[in-house]
């Protein structure tokens, strides 16, 4: 595990999430800084992200009334104060000994939505449990990879209900891992004493004979991949509302405002899964054309500046999410390193919007944007 920081103090000269980014990669061991910065191949489309809404360009208005401005959105029956989420990130103990603990303790200070991974490494009941009651805190949904074994799914469901989590974010894009060099150089294996707790119970995948010239992947493991039939009985099985997470293609989207899901979010996995997909910024406004007002969109992947999100709102998204700035943080200041990050990127958003003569998210001039 990687050492952190005896009193958790924020860093001299942190003042971004690239300085952040920087200092985290003095403090995680190369294991854990393999897992967590690295992405697929050769890392094309992780690059890509960040460097999309670096090509955006703003226009703005000047002398234009915005005082009194804020950054309010509604999201699935709410008023966030901002429109900034905490991404699911798998065992966040590898980067600071109380993992989602600070995580969650910190988005809830500072107003934030979290998604807590399936692959946490704290009990989902733990982190509910510790922020549930919180006068203030944003969202706190659970983020769901359908297993193999649908009466394990079903249970793990109704826990995340009964601990009061109010919406399941389900990644529909990774049925298998991508090919992550960085993480085979570095020989990564989670530490001992982390894992998934989530997942303890799960039975094992059931053993396929493989015949000559089978694939193990796709006469194995992709045997159990869920697919569209299996969106339709998850949104039969529960009462919250489920938001689909990896959705890259106009169709895919249809298909699932079809279904009625709760929304959409438009991410290509950080860049951790197929690489060489185009980068999120530039597949976001054709799903926000695609399913109009039917259901919201939000977005991640390479958001590093209020600037960014102020983009990302421009361009039809209901609300952003960040992954790996936010485990830079933790890495570098436990929950006060996670409250920094999002703090420093809602005001920047801020910011930006009075600079741009931007009032609310929901009156962005039209032409704030050019390429």
């Amino acid at each position: 595990m990687s050492a952190a920081p005896a009193l958790d103090t924020l860093p001299h000269g942190v003042v971004s999430l690239g300085d952040h980014e920087g200092h985290a990669r003095g403090v995680l061991d190369a294991n854990a800084w393999a897992y967590f910065a690295g992405g697929a191949a050769d890392e094309i489309t992780l690059r890509a992200n960040q460097a999309a809404w670096s090509d955006l360009k703003l226009h703005p208005r000047i002398l234009r009334r915005v005082a009194g401005g804020h950054t309010r959105v509604p999201l699935l029956g709410r008023t966030l104060t901002h429109p900034i989420l905490l991404a699911p990130v798998a065992y966040q103990r590898m980067a600071h000994p109380d993992g989602e603990m600070a995580t969650a303790c910190a988005a809830s200070a500072q107003e934030a939505g979290l998604v807590l991974s399936t692959q946490a490494s704290l009990p989902l009941e733990t982190i509910a449990d510790a922020v549930r009651d919180d006068v203030g805190r944003g969202p706190l949904w659970f983020q769901l990879y359908l297993q193999h074994d649908r009466g394990f799914n079903l249970e793990l469901i109704r826990r995340a209900e009964a601990a009061g989590y109010e919406a399941l974010v389900l990644t529909v894009d990774a049925p298998c891992n991508g090919a992550r060099d960085r993480e085979r150089q570095a020989g990564f294996r989670l530490p001992p004493g982390i894992s998934a707790v989530n997942l303890s119970r799960l039975p094992p995948l059931p053993e396929t004979a493989l015949q000559p010239g089978q694939s193990a992947l796709f006469d194995g493991l992709l045997r159990h991949a869920p697919t569209w039939d299996d969106i339709a009985w998850l949104l039969a099985q529960t009462r919250l509302p489920v938001l689909l997470k990896g959705i890259m293609d106009e169709d895919d989207a249809l298909e699932a405002a079809r279904l009625r899901v709760g929304g959409l979010i438009v991410s290509n996995h950080g860049g951790r899964t197929l690489d060489t997909l185009p980068p999120t910024a530039e597949v976001l406004p054709a799903i926000v054309d695609a399913v109009g007002n039917s259901l919201p969109v939000l977005v991640d992947g390479g958001i590093r500046r209020g600037t960014d999100v102020l983009k990302a709102m421009a361009l039809g998204a209901r609300a952003v999410l960040i992954g790996r700035p936010y485990i830079y943080g933790l890495a570098n200041a436990g929950a006060l390193g996670v409250a920094h990050v999002i703090r420093l990127l809602r005001d920047e958003l801020e910011i930006a919007m009075a600079l741009s003569g931007c009032t609310t998210l929901d009156r962005i001039p039209p032409r704030l944007l050019r390429r």
